[in-house]
């Protein structure tokens, strides 16, 4: 206890201190090396060659300190000693070595042996570097002692995982007891005192071991490399977690020893194809862009790729201040970072229901290209605030249209959801009406728009692109969940069988770009979300990931239930991406073009004045009532699924919704 507390003590000193105590330590055992040099040479602990030279016990080490304070032996943290440091010491005592020979040319064999300088440089070696690892060794067994460390395994013996492996050594949380690899040459064999197991010995480590962590450290395996590794973890009771994506490690965001959940990329996502820089850079670089809803999830990854594709100027447009605020913040943090990029950045608060400030900032900016994120997402809000959500997903889409329309912007790209399809909420409905405005608008004639809107300045590309839910956006279910598990559960799912449609976001966002620069006038872009996904699926994969057991009549002694809550107001369990099957491919194999029907200009008019009159008069239940008339497939609770109103010569008839239906794509040049 008493050498525990002396050690403690050592530990906790203050940096100068402990490198004072090196310094002494180093004086004194190059002392002691000069003495066994000549000790060892000539069999004599005291011979007269060495007492009439006495004088070099204290001249060499002090002659040998400032060469280890250059070479960076003091200003290396012991605890963490690691190849640098080794090369360092070997530096350190080779120039001393060299010093020891010019005193050697100096004096004369008569007074140093020749073989004495080889064993002062061996012996140097030996105690200046054996020190080192000797004082390493005691502070991680002090740490294995006196600060009981949880047992983990690594995923991956290579680079990533075999530098985790020694930060983890020398901290107080974790203690490596394995490598995991598939790499049978490298089973067997022992890292840094750590044996490399085979994966299919995680039960045997579990039980033990008693294992309850495995840290995968395969930053630059494929997304589906990890997710097949995921899977055969997943009906283990260990707890996983990775270390930071080669991108994060790369670009100085995170550290290798960073330990984090598993991204649910790894559960869900997939290799992203490698997009066409062409179809990037094409609506952006050396353009004016403006980003609505900027502070959004979707909105700030668009604005994060933007940045990064070197447009001349990038509008924020955001009413949101805290989430403005953060993404500028975020944003300019990476234009410092980037001594190549020259961005204006410029961070404009306002609503899209204002199509003054829309038209003066697009003008005042020169904007070129608008992606138009800003919107009322979240289902269960929006349903319970019907008007708001009509406000700003309908009539700020629509506004912001005839801004960019007014101001001569060249591209207008709406982000829309697959709940647009068929939708049973108010949120959904307002987003298909803002696709059916921009769809009219850009069909309808020159006589037609003459009679509702004043002139164009220029022509202006009004395109959309549709897609599902994106991973770990704000309000998914992704961060709930790990909420939830943290809290001991339960894990509420609104429905057994409900699924969604899920892409990561960094994926989404680009795709959205690449699709806008394929547009030429009124397409609805839908992105290839792959498989739906079973939420009941992916909350019990969090669960078992999170080293939990799921609760259920199977395994009634299960750490957490997961737990149904019914259906929210306007869910549904399944979303689609079509109105119908008339969809057609572009020639980027992500990105598909859907032909959907959609009501002619005038007609789409007078129901926007019937909606905009309900608005103002916070009449809801009319203005659900119009969306029914206007969306085809909106059924609200108790009704049928509607169809469109279009205008006939015998007045409104109820027909599907229907008049124009775009053109098959066009070759994009």
């Amino acid at each position: 206890m008493a050498s525990y507390r002396m050690f403690s003590k050592l530990v906790g000193l203050k940096r100068p201190y402990k490198q004072a105590i090196m310094l002494v330590a180093d004086f004194l055992l190059m002392a002691i090396v000069v003495w066994a040099a000549f000790a060892l040479r000539l069999g004599d602990g005291l011979s007269s060659q060495f007492t009439g030279h006495w004088y070099l016990a204290l001249l060499l080490p002090a002659v040998s300190l400032p060469i280890f304070y250059l070479v960076g032996l003091y200003n290396a943290m012991v605890r963490f000693m690691g190849p640098v440091e080794v090369w360092a010491v070997i530096r350190g005592v080779t120039a001393s070595t060299l010093v020891f020979v010019g005193m050697y040319l100096a004096l004369g064999p008569q007074a140093i042996p020749r073989t004495t300088i080889t064993i002062y440089w061996l012996i140097g070696l030996l105690l200046i570097g054996g020190s080192r690892f000797l004082v390493r060794a005691r502070y991680q067994a002090y740490i294995k002692q006196y600060s009981p460390r949880e047992p983990v395994a690594i995923y991956g013996a290579g680079a990533a995982g075999r530098q985790l492996a020694l930060s983890l050594l020398s901290t107080r949380e974790y203690e490596p007891v394995a490598f995991l690899d598939d790499n049978h040459g490298l089973i067997g064999t022992v890292i840094q005192g750590v044996e490399v197991c085979s994966p299919e010995t995680l039960p045997e480590l579990i039980r033990d071991e008693h294992l309850k962590h495995v840290l995968l450290a395969m930053p630059s395996a494929t997304r589906a490399r990890r997710r097949a590794i995921v899977e055969s973890l997943e009906n283990q009771p260990v707890h996983v977690r990775s270390i930071p994506a080669m991108g994060a490690l790369v670009g100085g965001t995170a550290r290798i020893e960073d330990i984090r959940e598993v991204d649910i990329e790894d559960i869900l996502g997939r290799d992203p194809v490698t997009p066409d820089d062409r179809l990037l850079r094409r609506c952006i670089t050396d353009r004016s862009v403006m980003v609505t809803g900027a502070g959004g999830s979707i909105g700030a990854e668009l604005c994060r790729q933007i940045i990064a594709l070197q447009p001349r100027r990038l509008i924020l447009f955001e009413r949101s201040e805290p989430a403005l605020y953060h993404i500028e913040r975020e944003l300019r943090g990476l234009l410092a970072a980037n001594e190549n990029a020259d961005v204006e950045l410029i961070a404009c608060m306002g609503s899209v229901s204002h199509q003054s400030r829309l038209e003066a900032v697009m003008r005042d900016y020169a904007v070129h290209t608008v992606y138009h994120a800003a919107a009322y997402k979240h289902v269960p809000l929006v349903e319970a605030n019907p008007l708001e959500g009509l406000r700003n997903n309908s009539f700020g889409t629509w506004r912001a249209a005839l801004a960019a329309r007014a101001t001569g912007v060249e591209h207008f790209v709406l982000v829309s959801t697959d709940k647009a399809v068929r939708p049973t909420n108010v949120m959904g409905a307002t987003k298909r009406l803002a696709e059916l405005l921009l769809q009219a608008l850009a069909a309808a004639d020159a006589q037609a728009l003459a009679n509702r809107l004043p002139p164009a300045n220029g022509q202006t590309t009004f395109s959309m692109v549709r897609f599902g839910n994106v991973l770990n956006s704000s309000g998914s279910v992704v961060p709930l969940f790990r909420q939830q598990i943290r809290a001991g559960g339960p894990v509420t799912v609104t429905h057994s069988e409900v699924t969604r449609y899920f892409m990561t976001i960094p994926e989404a966002a680009s795709l959205v770009i690449q699709a806008g620069s394929m547009a030429e006038g009124g397409e609805v872009f839908v992105l290839d979300m792959g498989e739906p996904v079973r939420i009941t699926d992916l909350a019990r994969r969090l669960i078992q990931l999170s080293g939990y057991s799921v609760r259920d009549h199977r395994n009634p002694d299960g750490d957490i239930a997961i737990e149904y809550i019914g259906l929210r107001p306007g869910e549904k369990l399944y979303e689609e991406l079509l109105l119908g099957e008339n969809c057609a491919g572009t020639h980027h194999p992500m990105i598909q073009q859907a032909r959907e029907e959609f009501l002619a200009f005038p007609a789409m008019m007078a129901r926007l004045d019937e909606l905009d009159d309900a608005s103002r008069a916070q009449d809801a239940p009319r203005a659900e009532q119009i969306l029914t008339q206007c969306v085809a497939g909106f059924e609200r609770p108790g009704g049928e699924a509607s169809t469109a109103l279009v205008e006939t010569d015998d007045g409104p008839a109820a027909v599907p919704e229907l008049r124009v239906v775009p053109d098959p794509p066009r070759s994009t040049h």
